[in-house]
């Protein structure tokens, strides 16, 4: 029997105010684990997190106050003109 499961086993927040998510997938059959992989993926302050893992959204709701998002938004704007 094959079983599949997915769990976010990282989550980072780095300066800028990013969250860095890592999830792993494992793959069991009869118990014994015989596939694992990892996917990555960035919250930026200001973007929708609701359809995050609840460890995700309650670690988003703490750091992406208006200030970081304000911040965020103004490198962001920064680096384009820079272009």
């Amino acid at each position: 029997m094959l079983e599949k499961i997915e769990i976010v086993d990282r989550i980072e927040v780095v300066e800028n105010g990013c969250v860095q998510v890592r999830t792993k997938t494992v793959i069991f059959e009869d118990g014994k684990q015989i596939s694992e992989k990892f996917h990555r993926h960035v919250v930026t302050p200001g973007e929708n997190c609701s359809a995050e893992d609840p460890r995700v959204q309650a670690i988003c709701a703490a750091m992406h106050t208006p200030e970081v998002i304000a911040a965020y938004q103004a490198a962001q704007e920064a680096l384009k003109a820079e272009v």
